[in-house]
């Protein structure tokens, strides 16, 4: 576990695990009013919770698998990364992929968090690269006989 600072300007409770081996935490929207998401339109969705996180840290914002299931909601850019500089409002930045219109609640669960360590990387110039067994197999190549 590592420590997070938080700011709630939300009418909700912080995010949390939800089971003790829960790789993400769910976000809820913060909204006065309900959300119409039409099929095919994308809108933010507002959390109400800003943060920071320390340096070498990102946080990523997934879509809820049952949402995405059950209504063809899910997060565009997924996922989408909030930097350990960021000090704005957590966004969810929610799409329609379904048929019918969907309303987003105020206090829904609209995407899960999940708190990710990285590392940045520097570039070191060569004029020739190493080869292995795959070498420039792109996509689908390794499913092709």
């Amino acid at each position: 576990m590592i420590d997070i600072k938080v700011v709630n300007k939300g009418k909700h409770p912080l995010p949390k695990y939800a089971t003790a081996m829960s790789a993400g935490m769910d976000l809820r929207a913060n909204i006065d009013a309900p959300v119409v998401l039409h099929p095919m339109e994308r809108k933010l969705i507002p959390t109400g919770i800003f943060m920071a996180l320390p340096e070498g840290y990102e946080a990523q914002i997934r879509p809820r698998s049952g949402l995405a299931l059950k209504h063809g909601i899910t997060v565009l850019n997924t996922p989408g990364t909030i930097d350990a500089d960021y000090r704005g409002e957590v966004m969810v930045l929610l799409v329609n992929f379904s048929t019918e219109d969907f309303v987003v609640e105020d206090g829904e669960r609209v995407a899960q968090m999940v708190i990710a360590r990285h590392e940045q990387g520097c570039w070191q110039e060569t004029d020739i690269l190493d080869d292995t067994e795959r070498g420039a197999g792109g996509y689908g190549h390794t499913g092709v006989k």
